[in-house]
């Protein structure tokens, strides 16, 4: 198990003790294969964004061995066109389930290797992953649509899908800006990036009639505010529209109105978006009201389903327990958390010089 003195970092009054991030992180671990891949759980699929997400998590404890494991899975196997499949059979890269390449899967590499090299100051292994991450995102760019929106994902035959998801979009926004900073960490300007970064942020923060309406879903709530295209008072006011719809008290946060079913992910997520407003204190409350979710193991359930007073689905996902480090990470001020998540800490790009 990972030792306290790794995990003294992730100790929050309330949510975890050192020993018991230890039991978290060891989870993860236990999870991880021998080639650096991290499945939902073994025998589940692996996606690439989850899999950074447990990777970056990882790197919060100071197991950044595992971390960089996870990262050279990515590495070796991206696909010519800059992409990786959406969803691998137990994270065997030789047998994909979905072969689609989605936009919001593939950006997220640029926020897990600027949050690798942050957590290590490896500047040889950014060398390594530099390529990885250009590629990446000029695949994602190709998929950008006149308004700035971000199309969804391309079929396996090439063909794009350009409708748009705004928390996929959300999600490309912080990774574009990560890409960013990596870019100008490395002195290597990256105008269409700039460029890229200011019409998406315009769309997300103006123009929701540019994506798919997916408002029952609490992600396309509060990711808005997590990715950081929407700060200050506009933030404040997204949140608290829908805190009652979204939220429940002592339990946590609905995926998805009106069913009674809250989700650890969903909730890690909201309390970090709430940390990036600057709202620390709600967002323990959030996170201490998930540990009912907790597992003797450490692992968290996915969710509850609380008219039936029952955990489900009976499974125990990486990326939960991910994310409910990186929330605690950003809380307890973990240096590398808080570059990747602060709204303020990331290029901005270009703002468009007119609404289209």
């Amino acid at each position: 198990m990972t030792s306290p003195e790794r995990t003294e970092r992730l100790v929050l009054p309330g949510v975890l003790t050192a020993e018991q991030a230890g039991r978290t992180v060891a989870g993860i671990l236990a999870i991880q294969r021998e080639d650096g891949a991290i499945p939902w759980f073994r025998g589940h699929h692996l996606d690439p964004w989850d899999h950074i997400e447990a990777a970056m998590a990882l790197d919060t404890a100071g197991e950044h061995t595992a971390a960089r494991a996870a990262y050279n899975w990515l590495a070796e196997h991206q696909l010519p066109d800059g992409a990786w499949y959406a969803a691998y059979h137990d994270g065997d890269a030789d047998h994909p389930t979905d072969r689609g390449r989605e936009s919001n899967f593939c950006a997220y590499v640029a926020v897990g290797a600027w949050h690798h090299y942050l957590s290590t100051g490896d500047d040889a292994y950014l060398e390594r992953m530099w390529p990885v991450v250009h590629r990446a995102v000029d695949f994602v760019l190709e998929l950008q649509q006149p308004g700035g929106e971000i199309g969804w994902k391309r079929e396996n035959d090439g063909t794009p899908v350009t409708d748009a998801l705004l928390t996929g979009s959300s999600s490309i926004y912080q990774a574009l800006r990560c890409a960013l900073a990596l870019a100008e960490h490395r002195e290597e300007p990256q105008p269409d990036w700039e460029l890229a970064v200011g019409r998406l942020g315009h769309a997300i923060a103006a123009h929701p009639e540019r994506f798919l309406d997916k408002s029952r879903y609490s992600m396309d709530w509060y990711y808005p505010v997590l990715g950081g295209a929407l700060t200050g008072s506009a933030a404040q006011r997204r949140i608290e529209a829908d805190w009652e719809s979204f939220v429940v008290p002592g339990l946590g946060v609905r995926c998805v109105v009106p069913n009674p079913w809250v989700t650890g992910g969903e909730s890690a997520e909201l309390a970090l978006a709430l940390w990036v407003m600057g709202e620390s204190d709600r967002a323990l409350d959030v996170l201490r009201w998930i540990q009912h979710l907790r597992a003797d193991n450490g692992l968290y359930w996915t969710g509850y389903v609380f008219d039936d007073e029952a955990v489900w689905p009976r499974e125990q996902t990486a990326w939960t327990a991910a994310s409910l480090l990186l929330a605690v990470a950003a809380l307890g001020g973990d240096e590398a958390t808080v570059q990747v998540f602060g709204a303020e800490r990331l290029p901005c790009g270009l703002a468009p010089p007119d609404c289209c």
